[in-house]
């Protein structure tokens, strides 16, 4: 859905009050991204979560949550963005600060009830195009993850299948059964 009919700059679209649900820059337009449900939330949490657990002790990469980025001339907010450990921007004490530092190394995007999953593979070209090593879209319907990567690889994970983020996150170890699982509340 376009919230306005004129087209927008990045510069100019960044100068706009920021709202909830929040809003994206895609081709020139602005679009309000999906408000998230309750498995989107919680897959959010559980990726940003688990790859922060073990990638943040290790050094490897930092996980954050809708994290706005410039892609070119689209102002982009991946559901989860992943920076490798030396991207992650600190101050000369190491403590983290608010400094833009590109695209992510691996984005993730969570298709929503209102959204199509070849739209979110689309949006996750535009991530690749830009410098992100993988992007993942994560889709609960089906219960799979498509992984791509620069090349032009596009992968369709389910069950058993690992969730290989090696380039970026050495050595961490997910399934995607393992992952879907976490909705399971009983």
């Amino acid at each position: 859905m376009a919230i306005t009919e004129r087209r927008l700059t990045p510069e100019e679209f960044l100068k706009l009050p920021e709202e909830k649900p929040y809003l994206e820059l895609i081709d020139g337009k602005v679009v309000q991204k999906p408000l998230g449900q309750e498995q989107h939330g919680a897959l959010q949490m559980e990726l940003g979560g688990r790859i922060n657990s073990y990638a943040r002790p290790r050094r490897l990469a930092w996980a954050f949550s809708e994290l706005r980025g410039r892609f070119g001339a689209d102002v982009l907010l991946p559901d989860v963005s992943i920076y490798s450990w030396e991207r992650v921007p600190r101050d000369p004490g190491g403590r983290l600060t608010n400094v833009y530092q590109g695209p992510p190394d691996i984005a993730i995007e969570i298709v929503s009830p209102d959204q199509s999953a070849r739209a979110m593979i689309r949006k996750c070209r535009r991530y690749l195009d830009h410098g992100t090593r993988i992007a993942l879209v994560v889709d609960p319907g089906p219960e799979s993850v498509v992984r791509l990567t620069p090349d032009g690889d596009v992968t369709t994970l389910r069950g058993s299948d690992r969730i290989d983020l090696d380039a970026v996150v050495l050595g961490f170890e997910l399934t995607v059964q393992e992952l879907f699982d976490t909705l399971r509340v009983d």
